[in-house]
């Protein structure tokens, strides 16, 4: 039945749609992870996620990832209908994830062209065997529920066999203009009634064999008969507004009714509030004697005039006295690789922009431009608007990412046998979706390493007298352009006498320095160099020395540094900051010889104009200079990349001093040409060689000026 239609665009809305359910699944379970028992709500909603899973997987054929969610699906219905007391929740934890995992490695098959061929069976086995066992557990009280029967896709249409309990329903669906593929969601709707069903209509009817049918319930909606025993309810318990459907009208008429068809009146009874009561008498009159004539009337939209049932007593209330319902925000989505192009092409227009307003040719002695200075104040406001909105279109919330940290807390802690209780502080902190991308890797090592060796064991934190459970906290804020993220453990912290052991074995500690003149901080960065690692135990998460040198070189790729604190016995803090997007930052251009160089704004600590007496030189070459009293290292940017013609003399050029992980540089620059928006360019592979640069990007007068990294020169 999937061949009949185009497959491609059906897959990549199973893929996506059931990618955000597994999502919204993991992130339920693993909040109540740590209760008695899931609450009524949480286990209607995984079975409904179970349900649509197994209705969409059915659709598609992909056979081992439906029968492994209706497993599931049957756990869940008998945890809805009989409430048994004896369910083991971790277990049952562990069984949900493990679902989980099965359909997202399925999933992550299909999506890399792949076949979904894995084997459901084991995890369907042990599916049976929980329920079997606390089905044995519930005695008497599990006897009686009907068991979850599911039935192949094969046919939608079932004979109607009315009986006195029977309900009968029109439905009308909305669905949002933006939706794409509607006669697939229609299906699924029409699935999931189907189970319900003694008798059920639908129209369009080919939503299977036609695509053109998708456009007909954009246009016209997608309207349902529906034969059955189930209330209004339980109806709407599985039609729902939401995502996809806009709107949801449910209107039960009687028999004679149902077998009208759509076409039929219904039984809302119609109220003319537009005549007068002499004008209704008159008309009623002459239709007694056959001669009124049908009063012109726009069509009524279900729910326009329609009377509300009333309570015993109660007003008559109009459902059109109603106020209007606030207008919900509705969703597209958006192919990622087009919301790629859109920013470039951004970027493109912010750097035309500039080629505009800092033209030669408007630099005539005497020449007016009034009327242009003030087209190109707008046409600059509008681009920074312009601008605005894209970006904030680019802004996801680290929710996500945070809830899979949250999985691989459970995880590791349940293998570690560590009691470990999960955190979140501004999950919902919005950040670039590139900046996302980069940032799992080194948060999942980061998660790990507090997991394994933050955290004691929970022998001995009972020996230190620590009382409380094991703690990680992840938290996230934004603060001056940049975002904060920190990973936070109440373990025993960094050993400072091993770090520093280690260093000296090593051959990194600078022999000219005491000990006690390092301070923590510097310290404990000797964590994050290649190949360091203070752990005499290899272990499945750490051990190695590799990890945080990747989560340090991963941070600096995108412009971020790791800050690390800690206090012994009481747990570690290490701060992730990171830049809020890469795309276009404010930066300062400067001029070094011929060539233009650009700092990123939130680097630059002041700009100072200095004397060569104020410059001291080690013998080594090494100099620096003092300012209010405290020295600062210098870098001639002119002889640090071996530039011609830039100005030896430091009287003749400008320091600008920067500040990176409480670091401070001074770089001795030629001339500072002003403030901007710069448009960030990747720069080629062998120039990423050089030590310094991080990128390029493209000035007003089309010259190429390269972005400097601060983090980068300090090293």
């Amino acid at each position: 039945m999937a061949e009949e239609f185009n497959t491609e665009g059906m897959l990549d809305m199973y893929l996506f749609e059931n990618g955000q359910l597994l999502e919204q699944l993991q992130e339920t379970v693993l909040e109540q992870k740590d209760a008695e028992c899931f609450d009524e709500e949480s286990i209607n909603e995984i079975f409904r996620t179970m349900h649509t899973i197994k209705g969409s997987s059915g659709v598609m054929m992909f056979e081992d990832i439906t029968a492994v969610s209706h497993k599931l699906e049957d756990v869940f219905y008998y945890l809805r209908e009989s409430h048994p007391d004896n369910v083991p929740h971790l277990e049952l934890v562990e069984h949900v994830l493990s679902v989980a995992d099965f359909i997202t490695d399925e999933m992550d098959k299909i999506q890399n062209g792949g076949t979904a061929d894995g084997d459901a069976s084991e995890i369907i086995a042990s599916l049976d065997e929980f329920l079997n066992r606390i089905k044995g557990g519930a005695g008497e009280k599990g006897k009686d529920i009907k068991e979850n029967v599911h039935e192949e896709p094969k046919q939608f249409y079932l004979a109607p066999m009315t009986t006195s309990a029977s309900h009968f329903y029109k439905i009308y669906l909305t669905y949002n203009p933006g939706i794409q593929l509607a006669n697939v969601h229609a299906y699924k709707i029409v699935y999931a009634l189907k189970e319900m069903a003694e008798d059920l209509m639908y129209f369009p009817a080919d939503i299977i064999s036609n695509e053109k049918s998708a456009d007909e319930i954009l246009e016209n909606g997608f309207k349902v008969l529906l034969q059955t025993q189930s209330s209004e309810t339980d109806i709407r318990a599985i039609v729902q507004e939401g995502y996809d459907l806009q709107k949801v009208e449910i209107y039960e008429c009687n028999e004679k009714e149902f077998k009208q068809g759509f076409d039929s009146v219904g039984t809302e009874i119609r109220i003319d509030l537009e005549s007068s009561l002499e004008e209704i008498e008159a008309r009623a009159e002459q239709k007694e004697k056959g001669t009124a004539k049908p009063k012109e009337e726009k069509p009524i939209a279900p729910g326009d005039f329609v009377i509300e049932s009333k309570g015993p007593g109660k007003a008559t209330k109009l459902a059109k006295d109603k106020p209007k319902k606030a207008e919900k925000t509705s969703f597209i989505s958006v192919d990622v690789s087009k919301m790629d192009m859109l920013m470039d092409l951004i970027g493109e227009l912010v750097i035309a922009e500039s080629v505009v307003l800092q033209n030669p040719d408007l630099k005539v002695p005497g020449l007016k431009l009034d009327n242009f200075n003030k087209a190109a104040g707008q046409m600059s406001k509008i681009s920074t608007d312009l601008q605005n909105v894209i970006m904030s279109m680019r802004m996801v919330p680290l929710t996500n990412t945070f809830q899979k940290m949250n999985r691989i807390v459970f995880d590791v802690s349940r293998k570690l046998g560590k009691d470990v209780e999960f955190e979140m502080i501004g999950e919902h902190t919005e950040v670039d979706k590139n900046i996302i991308e980069h940032i799992s890797d080194p948060l999942m090592h980061l998660v790990r390493n507090a997991l394994d060796h933050g955290i004691e064991s929970n022998e001995e934190r009972a020996e230190k007298g620590k009382t409380e459970k094991g703690k990680v906290t992840l938290s996230a804020k934004t603060e001056s352009g940049k975002v904060w993220i920190g990973v936070k453990d109440n373990g025993g912290g960094l050993d400072r006498n091993k770090i520093m052991a280690k260093a000296r074995k090593q051959g990194l500690l600078d022999y000219t320095r005491d000990d006690s003149s390092y301070t923590d901080k510097e310290v404990y960065q000797f964590i994050t160099l290649p190949g360091f690692s203070t752990n005499e135990k290899v272990t499945e998460y750490s051990g190695r020395g590799v990890g945080m040198d990747v989560v340090v070189s991963n941070l600096q790729a995108i412009g971020g540094t790791l800050e690390i604190d800690s206090v012994p016995g009481e747990g570690s803090l290490m701060n992730l900051k990171i830049p809020l997007t890469l795309a276009i930052i404010d930066g300062i251009v400067m001029e070094v010889g011929n060539s233009s160089f650009v700092i990123e704004t939130g680097a630059v600590k002041e700009f100072v104009g200095i004397r060569e007496n104020h410059l001291v030189q080690k013998p080594n070459g090494e100099e620096f200079v003092m300012i209010r009293g405290e020295c600062f290292p210098v870098l001639r940017v002119g002889e640090w990349y071996n530039l011609k013609d830039y100005k030896a003399d430091a009287e003749d050029g400008m320091l600008i001093i920067t500040e990176v992980e409480n670091q401070v540089m001074c770089l001795l620059v030629d001339r500072l040409i002003g403030k901007q928006e710069i448009v960030v360019k990747p720069i080629p592979e062998y120039i990423k060689k050089v030590k310094g640069l991080s990128g390029c990007t493209q000035l007003g007068d089309g010259s190429i000026a390269l972005i400097l990294d601060p983090a980068g020169l300090l090293e």
